[in-house]
């Protein structure tokens, strides 16, 4: 390992918080903490870029203890970027970019053109060469963030730390700055320690994951064998909701209700948006029958009272069959969102002929009419809310539940 601790134990006032601390990670790899707020994490980083005295144990870089380097030598090989806010008065963005520069300059500081260079080029790096002459404090929290990261790269580490980096980003800037780590680490060689929050862009983006749960290494590993829907459960304390690590994304609890009046046919992806609008505005639904490998499936299973589905590959089985047109007929409203209808022996377009067959009331979201025998009327277009004691079926409340495709 490039960058690895041996028995460490870290925390404050001589007290270890987290003891026997045994991570590593190989040059120009990727390394993320992965925790809940106060599990520890920023105090690991803290530990090993000497920002905190450790209580025990040690930390190696390229085999050589960091308690043998001094602090230019330390600086030169490792920069980093913590959460606390810093306040430099009367600096602009460049000066303090500038300041990465300086384990490299003589005693006097003073930067050369070829420091002047690098420091402009990391600054563009990280989209901020226009704000080079404006005050630092006088930036938004993100901006700040970005220009510490200019700061950091500025130094041209061996290895870089960095504390919730993305915290005050937004989605474009976040994109951006992890493709700028994720390419340091391929093309130049340099290995990075972070901490995250978001769970989705770790798994995308690192090559190892620790994940720290009360003061404690909870696990390590690479994301494909460390983190799964459960890790993630127990690791967060999750009771209530989900989060699917395929999806990348954050459910809430399920709507519940003892039944539910409503069935939806989803599928191809068509199924999600209106599966989101239902349960906004608190309405229990069915769905089917959708494939095990549909993307509908995996939001379905967390908001849906019943998911009916299918192995995938598979023509939809009788017991399948049946067990869908169970749950339809029981339901007052049935909303086609635009599934595909091709094929004579399409069972899903069965089942909605059986909806219309039987004057069910059907919100249809597809822009054709469904061609078959249904294809002599017109779908009604209504919209389903419910109110304290019945179902409402009035089509001047379809935007209310933002169903209009």
């Amino acid at each position: 390992m490039y960058f690895k601790t041996d028995n460490l134990s870290v925390g404050y006032g001589g007290k270890a918080l987290i003891k026997n601390i045994n991570i590593g990670v190989e040059k120009g790899k990727i390394l993320c903490l992965l925790g809940p707020n106060g599990s520890g994490k920023s105090t690991i980083l803290r530990s090993i870029s000497k920002h905190l005295k450790k209580i025990a144990g040690t930390v190696f870089i390229a085999k050589e203890d960091m308690n043998s380097l001094n602090s230019v030598e330390v600086a030169k090989r490792l920069s980093v970027v913590l959460t606390e806010k810093v306040a430099p008065e009367l600096m602009t963005c460049e000066e303090v970019v500038a300041t990465g520069r300086y384990p490299y300059t003589n005693h006097f500081g003073k930067l050369t053109d070829d420091d002047h260079r690098i420091i402009e080029e990391s600054m563009e790096a990280v989209s901020v060469l226009d704000l080079m002459d404006q005050e630092f404090t006088h930036l938004s929290d993100g901006q700040k963030q970005r220009v510490l990261l200019a700061r950091a790269i500025c130094q041209q580490p061996e290895i870089i730390i960095l504390d919730e980096p993305t915290s005050y980003l937004d989605i474009r800037h976040k994109i951006e700055l992890l493709g700028i780590l994720r390419s340091m680490a391929v093309k130049q060689n340099v290995t990075v320690i972070l901490s995250l929050h978001e769970v989705d862009l770790a798994a995308k983006l690192a090559d190892t994951i620790i994940l720290v749960k009360d003061n404690t290494i909870f696990g390590s590993g690479c994301p494909e064998d460390v983190l799964n829907d459960g890790v993630i459960k127990t690791l967060y304390g999750i009771e209530a909701g989900s989060f699917n690590m395929l999806m990348g994304s954050v459910e809430l609890p399920r709507t519940c209700m003892s039944d539910s009046r409503v069935f939806v046919f989803g599928g191809d992806g068509y199924g999600t948006r209106c599966y989101r609008a239902l349960h906004k505005s608190g309405i229990s639904f069915c769905t089917g029958v959708l494939y095990h490998n549909d993307v509908d499936y995996q939001v379905a299973m967390s908001l849906a009272r019943q998911t009916i589905f299918e192995k995938s590959f598979r023509p939809i089985s009788d017991v399948i069959y049946e067990q869908a047109c169970k749950a339809m007929l029981k339901c007052e409203v049935i909303i086609d969102t635009g599934f595909d209808l091709d094929g004579e022996t399409n069972r899903n377009r069965q089942l909605l002929e059986l909806a219309y067959n039987t004057n069910k009331s059907i919100l249809s979201l597809r822009k054709q009419t469904l061609k078959s025998k249904a294809e002599v009327q017109q779908f009604e277009t209504i919209g389903a809310m419910i109110n304290s004691e019945k179902l409402k079926l009035d089509s001047d409340e379809m935007s209310s539940i933002s169903l209009c495709s």
